[in-house]
This record gives structure tokens, C-alpha cells and sequence, in this order.
């Protein structure tokens, strides 16, 4: 399903697949990757959800992993990068995130569609746990259940469904 307009201003780079990102965890304004990457590139820094998502806890970072149970969504915030720092910002989270071009780094970069506080919806790239990793979080699960890094209480097996 294609994203409604943008809520916000709009990438001003003529590249069509220069999206936003849709960020979770450590990226998000406040965490030690976001100073490190995105600090002094972003034009717009927003609320947003990712609908249809699960967050899982990983080692000192989360995984977000499809999850088609009604009302899951991960929380985050829509950072629109700004023109001329768009190349070397997605360059720098992709090794961050060890995305590959072919799909088994321990995350993917997946265009999808995040909506917004405002009540809209915009495309963003996101990163999803990789093929590999997602396997493992499904059979063994760390759910987050408030689909929230910055405010969360892990869910653990003893912790039953």
C-alpha cells in the first residue's frame, strides 16, 4: 500500500529511494549512536510508529521483527536527513547496521511505511532484523512488549505469552 502524503517537509534529495529513517532504538534522538550518526545531519527529527512490528532486546541494541499480532508496533521517531548529508548518513548506517546487499547482514534495510504523530504516514527506510537473527528472536523471544527501547521492560520466557 503506498504512503499518504508527508506530514512533514519532504527529502529535498532528487533520489527517490533517499527516504527517511525510521529509527528505534540507539538511533533515536538521546542515544549514543544517534550523537555519533545522525547529530548535526538531521532536518526533521519526529514521533513515528512502525504498525505490524514486534521490538526485541538484543545485546545492548533491539531487533524489530514483522509481527502481524493486532496493535504491535514499535516506537520511534522519523528523521528526515538533510540534502547533502543523505549519501554519507545511509553509508554510515548501513556498516553500522551491518546491512549487506545481499540480505544476510545482521540487519536489512526494508522500505516500508511508518505513520506518524501527527496521524500520517510516510515512507521510511527501516531497518529490520536480518534473516538469521530474526530466526533466533522467533524461537527464542526477548518481546519488548511496549514496542518502545527508551521505555521498556523486557518480556521473558517465564513471563509466559
Amino acid at each position: 500500500m503506498p504512503a499518504e502524503p508527508a506530514d512533514g517537509p519532504a527529502d529535498d534529495d532528487a533520489d527517490d529511494d533517499a527516504l527517511p529513517f525510521f529509527v528505534y532504538g540507539t538511533l533515536r534522538t538521546g542515544g549514543h549512536n544517534h550523537a555519533f550518526h545522525l547529530a548535526g545531519r538531521c532536518a526533521d527529527v519526529r514521533p513515528a510508529v512502525l504498525p505490524g512490528a514486534a521490538l526485541h532486546d538484543g545485546p545492548g541494541f533491539p531487533f524489530a521483527v514483522p509481527d502481524a499480532t493486532p496493535g504491535r508496533q514499535v516506537v520511534g521517531e522519523l528523521i528526515t536527513v538533510r540534502p547533502g548529508a543523505y549519501g554519507p548518513a545511509l553509508a554510515a548506517l548501513d556498516l553500522l547496521e551491518d546491512c549487506r546487499a545481499d540480505g544476510t547482514g545482521e540487519y536489512v534495510r526494508q522500505r516500508l511505511t511508518v505513520r506518524t504523530a501527527g496521524g500520517g504516514t510516510r515512507e521510511a527506510w527501516v531497518y529490520l532484523a536480518g534473516p538469521a537473527v530474526a530466526a533466533r528472536l522467533r524461537a527464542h523471544p526477548a518481546l519488548i512488549p511496549s514496542g518502545d527501547w527508551v521505555h521498556r521492560q523486557r518480556r521473558g520466557p517465564a513471563d509466559g505469552p
